[in-house]
């Protein structure tokens, strides 16, 4: 219901606001960064905040206006779930897992040629998970850290999100919400997520050019 009420009230702010003058563009270039709700810190060292970061470069083409079709690479600071970051809060040991990514999807404004527009996305990719082990010898743990990049593997990835944009002129401003899940198999990814499934889920802040 919460969502339901915040979605109605951004629809009619976006009706309410003054409409952009400009000619549809064709497309679309942003940069996004924000950071992970499921980010953990452990005993020994910790994440710190630059590496549970995240970070991406989204290109958007028009098909009709307020629809897209959307390509992006990025890298994802932490897919650990929350259970297990909170696990490894006790331990001595400092696990980061992140995870270089490349999807496509479409994205939807709900008022395209408004200052102020609600949108939503979807996307489906791959990506390749990085496990690092810290709190150890560095011989030893130069040794793990090649062993785990050797089973190491490109798992198929889904994301959903949506936000607010405000547009000023061809720059463009964003704050938003996504879900990313990482549908991984192996030995090392089913240990680490100790059942649960690798996901972040994250607050996005972006900015653009629409050309």
């Amino acid at each position: 219901m919460r969502l339901f009420t915040t979605a109605v009230v951004l629809s009619a702010m976006s009706m309410l606001t003054p409409r952009v003058a400009a000619a549809q563009n064709r497309g679309s270039v942003d940069l996004i960064s924000g950071f992970s709700l499921n980010q953990g810190t452990s005993l020994v060292g910790g994440n710190s905040f630059s590496s549970g970061m995240n970070f991406a470069g989204q290109v958007g083409v028009n098909l009709t206006p307020g629809f897209e079709v959307i390509g992006e690479v990025g890298r994802i600071g932490n897919v650990l779930p929350s259970y297990t970051s909170a696990l490894l809060s006790f331990s001595p040991y400092d696990i980061q897992a992140s995870a270089l990514y490349a999807e496509g999807g479409v994205k939807a404004l709900l008022a395209p040629r408004a200052t102020v527009s609600p949108y939503v996305e979807s996307t489906a990719g791959v990506a390749r998970m990085n496990l690092r082990i810290g709190g150890i010898s560095a011989t030893d743990a130069d040794l793990l850290n090649l062993g785990l990049g050797l089973v190491s593997r490109t798992s198929p990835l889904a994301s959903v999100g949506g936000g607010v944009m405000v547009r000023s002129g061809r720059m463009t401003f964003d704050v938003g919400y996504r879900y990313k899940k990482i549908f991984a198999r192996d030995l090392v990814s089913s240990l680490i997520g100790v059942g649960q499934s690798l996901n972040s889920q994250q607050v996005t802040f972006g900015v653009g050019f629409r050309f």
